[in-house]
């Protein structure tokens, strides 16, 4: 079985637009929004972290 663990590459918050960057296996902001936020990334269920032999069905979605 050969199958990838991944990240999404880039997080915006949709409530005050902090955007970050996976980068080095760390998250790093490009645009700080409200520093008391709790942070609603736009990641949702779209996105298919387990990529490989296991995952055809889950792209043709």
């Amino acid at each position: 079985m050969s199958d990838l663990l991944r990240t999404p590459e880039r997080r915006t918050c949709e409530r005050c637009g902090r955007v970050e960057q996976y980068d080095e296996g760390v998250w790093r902001a490009d645009r700080l929004g409200d520093l008391y936020c709790i942070h609603e990334w736009d990641i949702d269920g779209a996105f298919v972290p387990v990529k490989g032999e296991a995952t055809p069905a889950a792209e043709e979605c």
